[in-house]
């Protein structure tokens, strides 16, 4: 396991090779990158954005998109993955919206996971691009990154994850770092093929050292 220093020296490293990382879901305001993270479970960014493009046209309102057929609101997000659930789920947590917030997007992380399709990792993305408030949402790309370097342990559930990041990161530093790794691990740090050889940080990461080896 990674040192307080060497976290530090991680994460330094990081920000200076991705220091413009930022949310890649695009959107224009709290609602929209509600329902652009329901969508983006289990599918790439890239993919949601091609869909939203057309479907914020559509849609601009929590109402618009209850007033519609669930059959043509699947029709809408069908090049997407899991569909058929992602519309049920936007459909009920809309009603939701309208009939217990007045159609605004709640600004607290625990009311978001009561809506339908919004986990822990959603709602965290949510409060902090959106509305500001300190989070580290861990998905895929922020799990890998951390077991791999060694900041967190190889059998942490995600929840883990985040609480061991909560502890060693600063907290006004949650947010940013969320983005940092998730462009480290998108565009460097790859599940795959990581770039392991052109790597500042190889001479720390164990799971570095461990694929370099058998490469030698």
């Amino acid at each position: 396991m990674l040192t307080k220093q060497q976290i530090r020296y991680c994460l330094d490293e990081i920000a200076n090779m991705f220091p413009n990382a930022h949310c890649e879901l695009v959107h224009r305001n709290p609602f929209e990158l509600l329902i652009a993270v329901v969508l983006s479970a289990q599918c790439t960014d890239a993919l949601v954005n091609k869909v939203t493009k057309q479907l914020f046209e559509k849609y601009k309102t929590p109402e618009d998109y209850v007033s519609v057929p669930l059959e043509e609101l699947q029709q809408d997000i069908r090049s997407i993955g899991l569909y058929r659930n992602k519309a049920k789920n936007i459909q009920q947590l809309c009603r939701i919206l309208i009939e217990q917030y007045n159609g605004e997007v709640p600004k607290n992380r625990d009311e978001l996971m009561k809506l339908p399709g919004v986990g822990r990792k959603t709602a965290n993305v949510v409060v902090s691009v959106a509305f500001g408030v300190p989070a580290i949402a861990v998905d895929t790309h922020v799990e890998r990154v951390s077991k791999r370097l060694g900041i967190c342990r190889w059998k942490d559930s995600v929840l883990e994850v985040e609480e061991t990041l909560m502890k060693k990161i600063p907290k006004e530093e949650w947010s940013v770092t969320h983005h940092r790794l998730i462009f480290f691990g998108r565009y460097h740090c790859k599940a795959q093929s990581p770039k392991c050889d052109v790597c500042p940080l190889l001479h720390l990461c164990r799971e570095g050292k461990k694929r370099m080896k058998g490469k030698m």
